[in-house]
């Protein structure tokens, strides 16, 4: 069954999970002097709130024209303010890169210094180094210096890396794809459930895709050196479960009920990462 999957999966596995389509963002706007709409070309009449721009890219049109743009915003540098608390999609669609920066950074120096280290994860650093590195970040961008000369303590970059993931306003793991990850969880058999799970992580935008598909490598590392740091991947899925997904609904109650699926979605996404993605 697994060959199968594999083999699926190679074949299904089209290049739109490298297409970032994005969605415009647009605001109800007041535009000063004449403007045109920069989708059917015609004047946009009023005085207040004559049509809608794209906070991401600037793209200005009637509001009834904004229903026909196709999801080919190209989010503009400038606009984005911040690394942290971005949408996933608008950040590496501005930076032109396939995962955020964020990322690609932390996990490169924790692989670079941390791999060993005990508890790597689970032991938190201190707050508000941590929160100097989410400055960094969103001051610097990828100039931003995370070395062992500025932090020595690698769980402050872990920190770091796991804020950010929590400050995503929609997760990796999608609002829309959650209760899909969580009923595929509850699934006894074990061939039959990692179907279920590889469906799902189908139907995740593709920047989402591919950076969900380049930490499950990383975390993998990690539990390849558990004879030194204590993590395995049922440890770590309980790190990353309430990291990487939360529920639509703000619910203490749903949470709470939900975390062992979280907890073995992310365990089942760690020990067959070479599988599913």
């Amino acid at each position: 069954m697994i060959s199968s999957l594999v083999r699926r999966a190679a074949l299904t596995h089209n290049d739109n999970h490298f297409n970032y389509e994005k969605t415009h963002n647009f605001k109800v706007h007041t535009f000063r002097g004449p403007h045109w709409c920069e989708y059917c070309a015609n004047f946009m009449w009023g005085l207040i709130a004559q049509g809608v721009r794209c906070s991401d890219c600037g793209l200005n049109v009637h509001k009834q024209c904004s229903k026909h743009v196709p999801n080919d915003c190209q989010p503009d540098l400038k606009r984005i303010k911040k690394v942290y608390c971005c949408d996933l999609t608008t950040l590496v669609k501005a930076h032109n890169t396939q995962r955020p920066m964020v990322v690609d950074i932390c996990i490169r120096e924790i692989e670079a210094r941390g791999l060993k280290s005990e508890g790597l994860y689970r032991v938190s650093g201190f707050t508000e180094h941590i929160e100097d590195v989410k400055m960094a970040f969103d001051r610097d961008g990828e100039k931003a210096d995370i070395s062992a000369n500025i932090y020595p303590d690698i769980n402050i970059i872990t920190g770091a890396l796991k804020l950010y993931f929590r400050d995503l306003p929609i997760p990796i793991i999608t609002y829309d794809t959650y209760s899909k990850f969580i009923e595929a969880a509850k699934i006894s058999n074990a061939d039959e459930r990692l179907e279920a799970v590889h469906e799902v992580l189908m139907l995740l935008p593709p920047a989402h895709y591919e950076t969900l598909r380049y930490l499950m490598i990383h975390l993998k590392k990690v539990t390849m050196n558990e004879k030194d740091n204590l993590m395995n991947a049922e440890n770590l899925g309980i790190v990353f479960g309430p990291t990487l997904m939360r529920p639509p609904e703000d619910s203490t109650l749903t949470t709470l009920h939900d975390m062992r699926y979280q907890k073995l979605i992310v365990q089942i996404l760690i020990e067959n990462e070479d599988v599913l993605f």
